[in-house]
């Protein structure tokens, strides 16, 4: 008996109706990345399309805020150079996309304070503090020696694009829930020439057609732990709509991963993907660096260096005595680090308390006041706290999640489409960025290589109008569409969440800290019987269900996706956080590539990238780049 609505449907019903829309560039996904590309490619005076299953102004993983722009050694007061960033990566990150966002993170940063981003403490607020340039009125995040990680207001960043994204006249198509990438023959593996999907109010259909495209989506956060009534559902660094949307039609389309093997537990205070509001309480990590702790009866908890050697004052916290701190391998900040932390291997009397009071007052103000504030995640807490009276020059704030989550329980770090340097997929006109790239995590990352990706899909394009717009093929346009209308039938009876919790449960089972091949085949076949089984069986209701089933099947493509990547790598690799029992080093160094092909899957192994041809591959491309404002801000 199929399941009946609790509840009134606002919205008119319209799964019946079809709008047709054509442009020179799509843009789906609406976050960071797929705004910076709109904007980038309507610059160069094309018809562009944003679309975005949410609403743009606050969507994407940094619509409610963000408080580090990270990794911008081109900034004026930095003292390292963009090749001495580039020392700190790896083979396994995205040289191109890393080097790209070393270049230009600080030109995009001053276009983004044209649009009315707020990068400088114009105020002096923090006028004199050890993390600020007085001359550029910069504020300075980690390592206040060589200053190349930035402090900023960050729940100004959406917003702003939003405001420009309507001045230019991008055409924006708002909670419209994309679900499948058309091709120019039909078939997987060829050109892209669009999407299908419906309005997450109305259920109406649409059709995009687009001589280029560019995906725009997030990494896939809940493959491993799901349950939607827990607030710490995906982890740390997006909300619960990160269901990896662009990771499974672009799979599906035949485009190429890599890395999708790489995953992690949770680091140290960052292990509330388990049920608590991530950053919601006093650690010492992320948008609390480097915050003092002190125990139950209020003695300090020391520090160590990254080599465990006790460290002695607060200025070691944040100066380093050579090089500088870095999160040095595995694509980002799931890889090895550099940085002090608090040294928990003494005797403390719990709980751990945040130690506002004893912190000097710049540091006090600039954690509790700019970070917390602005970062989307601990806003409210930031919020809630002040409203309740807290007083971090007189309070303490309580330590929550001091442990790992339990086995099994992953996330995955930095798994994503494989690109060429203007961050083309194997699969011609279709363009990535942000999190849909490998490696691609961070707000810097996003707007860098987002504007990179628009400029070059618009340059795509216009090459494209050579020749008549790509109609769509319309055996394909009905099959896809039918994939998602057929969850509507009124003899299927299982809900979205219980479909989600199962695909999860098999991922904690067969793809958890344990693996052999012979787990991972079996877990292949799990999935292969819920796609025949249950997933058969997935019901909506109204397009708010319907969009909610999507993600859930779309979970059975990532997590047969992130298996495949694991069954293809038969060596460890501790910077990916991967590691298998039965591992014989057969697997040399490198990438392991892995799409689909008539259903079958295909894995290759792919050489990395020469260090030594980056300038030069960048320097070759730069001048194709479009700005995001007309100049740069004073």
């Amino acid at each position: 008996m199929a399941r009946e609505s609790s509840y009134l449907w606002p919205y008119p019903v319209e799964f019946e109706k079809e709008t047709r829309i054509t442009c020179d560039v799509a843009v789906f996904g609406g976050g960071l990345a797929g705004c910076c590309a709109a904007i980038a490619a309507r610059r160069k005076g094309l018809d562009v399309v944003l679309v975005d299953k949410g609403g743009i102004i606050h969507s994407g993983a940094a619509g409610a805020g963000v408080d580090h722009w990270m990794s911008c050694p081109a900034n004026p007061a930095s003292r390292i150079s963009v090749a001495d960033y580039m020392t700190i990566k790896n083979s396994y990150d995205n040289l191109i996309s890393s080097y790209i966002n070393a270049a230009d993170s600080y030109e995009v940063l001053t276009e983004l304070e044209q649009l009315g981003v707020k990068f400088r403490d114009t105020e002096d607020e923090f006028r004199g503090a050890a993390f600020r340039d007085e001359a550029s009125k910069l504020l300075f995040a980690y390592d206040y020696k060589t200053k190349y990680n930035l402090r900023f207001w960050g729940r100004t960043l959406k917003p702003a694009l939003y405001k420009e994204l309507k001045r230019l006249g991008v055409r924006l198509f708002e909670r419209v829930t994309v679900t499948d990438l058309l091709t120019a023959d039909g078939k997987a593996g060829s050109a892209v020439t669009g999407a299908v999907g419906f309005d997450a109010r109305t259920g109406m259909n649409y059709v995009f057609s687009a001589r280029s495209s560019v995906l725009a989506m997030s990494t896939p956060d809940r493959l491993w732990i799901f349950a939607s009534e827990w607030t710490g559902l995906t982890g740390r660094d997006g909300p619960p709509v990160n269901a990896g949307n662009g990771h499974a039609m672009a799979y599906r389309a035949g485009a190429e991963f890599v890395r999708m093997e790489a995953s992690s537990h949770e680091e140290w205070g960052g292990s509330t993907g388990i049920g608590s509001v991530m950053f919601g309480s006093g650690t010492a990590f992320a948008s609390y660096y480097p915050m003092s702790l002190c125990d139950a009866n209020g003695k300090p908890v020391p520090w160590k260096d990254s080599q465990g050697r006790p460290i002695q004052s607060f200025s070691e916290r944040v100066i380093p005595k050579d090089g500088f701190f870095a999160f040095t391998s595995g694509g980002g900040e799931g890889g090895a680090s550099s940085f002090p932390s608090p040294d928990l291997g003494g005797a403390h009397a719990l709980p751990l308390y945040a130690d506002f009071p004893s912190m000097p007052p710049a540091e006090r103000r600039a954690i509790f006041g700019l970070m917390i504030g602005n970062e989307g995640q601990t806003y409210p807490v930031y919020r809630n706290l002040t409203r309740a009276g807290f007083d971090p020059d007189r309070d303490l704030l309580q330590v929550y999640g001091l442990g790992d989550a339990p086995i099994g329980w992953r996330r995955l770090r930095g798994g994503g489409l494989y690109h060429d340097w203007q961050l083309m997929t194997n699969l011609p006109g279709l363009f990535a960025a942000g999190q849909q790239i490998f490696d691609g995590m961070g707000c810097s990352t996003a707007c860098t290589n987002g504007r990179w990706a628009g400029s070059f899909a618009a340059d795509y394009a216009k090459a494209a109008r050579k020749a008549p717009l790509p109609v769509p093929v319309e055996a394909q346009v009905r099959s896809l569409q039918q994939r998602y209308l057929a969850l509507l039938d009124p003899s299927r009876d299982l809900p979205w969440k219980e479909l989600e919790a199962g695909i999860a449960k098999t991922m904690q089972d067969y793809c958890g800290d344990r693996l052999n091949d012979e787990l991972l085949r079996i877990g292949l076949l799990a999935l292969d019987e819920i796609e025949a089984g249950e997933a058969r069986t997935l019901s909506a209701r109204d397009p708010h269900e319907l969009t909610r089933a999507i993600e859930a099947l779309d979970q059975i493509d990532c997590a047969r996706l992130v298996m495949q990547a694991c069954r293809a790598r038969t060596c460890n690799v501790p910077g990916l956080g991967f590691s298998r029992l039965d591992a014989d080093g057969s697997s040399p160094d490198c990438w392991i590539g892995i799409r689909q092909d008539n259903g079958q899957v295909i894995s290759r192994l792919i050489p990395f990238i020469d260090p030594n041809s980056l300038a030069a591959s960048y320097a070759a491309r730069r001048d194709a780049v479009a700005k995001l404002a007309d100049k740069p801000a004073k």
